[in-house]
Parts: structure tokens; sequence; C-alpha cells
């Protein structure tokens, strides 16, 4: 009985006389699988695609249950390990495989290691473990700062000839995006219903994001009008019933990195720095206030446009130059 009651403390099992009796008579019942949590929590994710969770988010964690998988066979050769085993030691060596093996940087593995501990926080709420693993743990997520195009930049792109169609037709969406500050997965939604008039009677794009499900109330510019124009009889937009003749991401961010290359802009051009530059060149750096850049971006908190504005040090040199003229002896 002793020798029972040290094997199922030094195996983090809670000491019950249930598993005393089970462990004497080895008729010990199988516990909560760790994998087994992961799988039934995607599977529900998966039913629930479209309404509640964005294909984006599945995605992310489908790859961290295929890490966690791949972590235990590397670390324990096992294919899944019962949740109660699941420690302080456990996790830390889970971020060094995703930092070591996997090359992971840091925030990517901060994400996993998150994705990990929704996990655990559902094995908590269901009382499968009594403690939790990650009280004493720590991970950061590093600031980076995020490529933005300047108005020359814009400007050069915008005047560019291209020799391809396709360069042309998606340098024009990137550049709808600059001026709207509409995520990909946003432009590539695009419809007539998304189109209507704001409260100053002018054009507005009045669209919930994907990604949050929060409403951005975008006027559009005068560039931005142009570019819908230009592509209203688009075969591909009359057929699909969009605004807009948007390629798969991958193509985009593909044809970007030629068109950064024939502009001469040496920055590692995606399309979602076109939401940046909305934030910053477009917006913020013309004055608009935080408050209303935070809305027509869709952004559920201030804190999150405030990361904009700490890049702009342009801003901060006009803000002050004002300063130092009144001040000037």
């Amino acid at each position: 009985m002793y020798e029972c009651h040290r094997q199922l403390v030094e195996a983090s099992v809670p000491v019950t006389a249930t598993n005393i009796k089970n462990r004497v008579t080895r008729k010990e019942e199988k516990g909560i699988m760790l994998i087994e949590v992961f799988q039934h929590h995607n599977s529900k994710m998966e039913a629930l695609v479209g309404e509640e969770f964005a294909p984006g988010t599945l995605e992310r964690y489908t790859t961290s249950l295929r890490h966690t998988v791949d972590f235990l066979q590397w670390k324990y050769q096992v294919s899944d390990i019962d949740i109660r085993k699941v420690n302080h030691a456990l996790i830390t060596e889970y971020e060094f495989y995703l930092r070591s093996i996997r090359k992971c940087a840091n925030n990517t593995a901060v994400k996993y290691i998150k994705n990990f501990g929704k996990i655990i926080r559902i094995c908590l709420a269901n009382g499968w473990l009594t403690a939790n693993p990650f009280v004493n743990y720590k991970a950061k997520v590093k600031k980076v700062d995020r490529v933005f195009l300047s108005e020359e930049e814009l400007a050069t792109m915008a005047a560019k000839e291209f020799a391809m169609d396709r360069l042309s037709q998606v340098r024009d969406i990137f550049l709808f995006s600059c001026f709207t500050g509409l995520a990909y997965v946003d432009v590539l939604q695009l419809t007539r219903a998304d189109i209507g008039r704001g409260i100053d009677g002018e054009k507005w794009v009045i669209k919930k994001r994907q990604k949050t499900d929060v409403a951005s109330r975008i006027p559009l510019l005068p560039s931005a009008l142009q570019i819908l124009e230009k592509y209203k009889d688009h075969p591909q937009c009359l057929n699909d019933g969009r605004l807009l003749p948007v390629l798969s991401n991958q193509k985009m961010n593909a044809y970007l990195k030629e068109i950064a290359d024939l502009c001469g802009i040496h920055k590692p051009l995606t399309f979602h720095i076109a939401r940046h530059t909305f934030a910053t060149t477009v917006t913020l750096l013309n004055g608009v206030p935080m408050e209303s850049v935070s809305k027509m971006l869709g952004h559920t908190n201030l804190r999150t446009t405030q990361h904009y504005a700490k890049i702009l040090d342009i801003k901060v040199s006009e803000d002050m130059l004002l300063l130092k003229n009144k001040f000037k002896l």
C-alpha cells in the first residue's frame, strides 16, 4: 500500500482510495489524455468555423496540435500523455523544442504555447487537472516594428507602369487596401452590399471584420473609389459577385515582391503592409485622430492602434517643430 502511495505521488496522480485500490489490484483506469482533449477541441472549433471562429484560427490550432504531437514523440517517444503529467518542466521543454528543433521565432513560439495553454485551461475547468502548470511560467511577446510604405513609395508604386496586367491588378488592389485599411480577407470578400452612404452622404465601406467581427466604417477616399470604378466590369468580379479581382494571398504576396523590386522599394512587401500603411502614412501622419483610425481599422482596443503611433518618429518631429518655433528666442 505504501509503495502504491509512493508511485501515485511520483506520477502526479491524485492519491485517493480508488486510485490506491486500482493500483493494488492493477485495475487502473485510463486517464484523460492530452492529445485527445486537443483533438476534441479542434473538432468543435472546426464545426464553428464561419460562425464563431475564422478559418485562420482553426489552422493555427491545427498546427499547434501537430507541434504538440511531434514534441511528445521527440521528448518522451509516446503518441499521447496523461494530462496529469503535464507540469512546469514539460511546458519549458516544449518551449525549448519549439525554439530549437522547430526553429520558431520568439513570438511564434509564444503563440503556440498560448494555444497549448488554452487546452490546459479546459482541463482545469473540467477538474482533470488540480494544479495549473503555467503558474510560474512567463513568456513575453517581443514588440516588432511594423513595416509601412512612405508617401513617396506610395506615389512611386501608383505611378509605375507594368508590362504585365496581373502586376497592375495586384498593385491596384494593394493600393486600395492602403487607402481603406482593410485586411486581405476583407478585401477578398468585399461586395456591393458592403458599400453604403455614410453620415456625410458619401460612399463608405460598412463591413464587419472577419477576424474580430467588429464593424469597420471607412469613408472611401477618391483613390479607392477610382480603383473600384476601374474593376467594376472585370470578368472575375462579375462572375464572383465581388468588387475586386483578388488572387490568393500567396500569389498576391509573390507578385508584391516583384512589384517592390520594380519600384525600387527595399522593404519585405506583403499584403498586410497595406493595412499598416493606412494606419500610419495615410491617416495618423495626416492628422487623423487615433480614435478615428482605431474605429476605421475595427480594432477592439485602442492600445492596438497606439502601436502604430509609437513608430512614427516623423510625426513626433513635426509636433516638436511647432513647439520649437513657439519657444524660439
